[in-house]
């Protein structure tokens, strides 16, 4: 699974818990990352609210890197985000 499908599927499990993303003025968020175009156009909504919510960081060198493999850890930090943010836990 890539980043940006992770991201994606982070982004849906935000409706369930009924974490909003921050408002913006319309800037897609993910603008912020070097490697922004990189981000396939299915996956931008998803990626900008997963990184808006602050569920998703960029890597080190300001890289979102979507076309790179998710690892377990990621996965664990992203989730751990989540039911934070989401007061779950």
């Amino acid at each position: 699974m890539t980043r940006e499908q992770a991201m994606v599927m982070i982004a849906r499990a935000m409706s369930l818990t009924g974490l909003k993303a921050a408002q913006t003025d319309g800037a897609d968020a993910s603008v912020a990352f070097t490697d922004a175009e990189e981000v396939s156009g299915y996956a931008r909504s998803g990626v900008a609210a997963a990184i808006r919510a602050g569920v998703v960081t960029g890597k080190s060198g300001g890289r979102l890197e979507p076309k790179a493999f998710v690892t377990r850890a990621e996965v664990a930090a992203i989730v751990k985000r989540l039911l934070e943010k989401s007061n779950l836990i």
